[in-house]
């Protein structure tokens, strides 16, 4: 079993906002060039943390379309609701995760969660696209809104964490998300001296986010601070990880779609053609509307 090379580490990028209600960093963007060491994971974006005060305004983002993707929407603290022109839509708040499947089209909405709004206080969570393949780009929409408690835990041995399966397997614990291609989500806490050797499929894009602590790869000179990325190469089935102290981790494994990749905006498909389709289907209204 060889062990993953590190390709790079993505340093902490500049922040922005996506509409009023989301400080973000983009951690990866298939909008700076699709790196085939991220197939089929487009975009991750960081939001927060972020304290924000009580308000009585909704904050958020308004309606806008989306094609061709699943987003995926981890929260750590405060609340997100969400609508959509399917007719889905949910409440998710500390530890839930929703799962959106754009597919053939949608319009939709997120903002704070009324009850977090009235109150204020932090705010943390992650946005995740994942490209679907071509087959599937022009399915029905789905949606899966996955609660904390739907969520299995894998402890590690020795004390050393614990890891939330949200989608695939580890340590015999399948995690709830369907997915239409081979991934792995794991929502891992390390406790301060911990040292792992992870099993990851071969062949698999991986991709590792630390939201807080840092983490030191085995093997390589290199340690992942907090609000950065690694990549890793697609050969090799372990990576070694040492924590100094507590860490928060998101480890992401996909099996590369390996098919042409054209986005614009909010649709991402395989060919321009498709792409000019999606903004005439939005503007005629079939995709939906809120």
């Amino acid at each position: 079993m060889s062990e993953k090379k590190l390709n790079r580490i993505l340093r902490a990028p500049a922040g922005h906002w996506v509409g009023d209600g989301f400080p973000v960093r983009s951690m990866l963007s298939y909008n700076n060039g699709l790196d085939t060491l991220q197939s089929p994971f487009l975009l991750l974006d960081y939001a927060g943390p972020h304290e924000f005060p009580p308000t009585e305004r909704r904050l958020g983002v308004g309606p806008h379309p989306h094609r061709g993707f699943e987003t995926v929407t981890v929260v750590y603290d405060g609340e997100v609701e969400h609508r959509d022109s399917s007719g889905a839509g949910g409440k998710i708040g500390k530890g839930d995760v929703q799962w959106m499947t754009a597919a053939s089209g949608v319009v939709h909405e997120e903002f704070h969660g009324r009850d977090f709004a009235h109150r204020g206080g932090r705010f943390e969570m992650i946005q995740l696209w994942v490209n679907l393949p071509a087959k599937d780009k022009m399915n029905p929409p789905g949606y899966q809104g996955i609660l904390d408690s739907d969520i299995p835990v894998a402890e590690l041995a020795d004390g050393q964490g614990r890891v939330r399966v949200i989608a695939g397997e580890f340590d015999g614990q399948r995690g709830p998300a369907h997915t239409h291609t081979p991934i792995n989500m794991w929502d891992m806490r390390l406790h301060a001296g911990a040292s792992l050797e992870l099993e990851v499929p071969e062949g698999h894009s991986t991709v590792l986010l630390v939201l807080k602590g840092q983490v030191s790869l085995g093997g390589e000179a290199e340690t992942v601070q907090a609000n950065e990325v690694a990549l890793f190469e697609h050969a090799g089935s372990r990576i070694r990880l040492q924590s100094p102290a507590d860490a928060t981790v998101l480890l992401l494994t996909g099996e590369p779609l390996n098919e042409p990749v054209v986005g614009y905006g909010p649709f991402v498909m395989n060919t321009q053609a498709e792409i000019r389709q999606a903004f005439q289907d939005y503007n005629s209204g079939s995709m939906g509307r809120l």
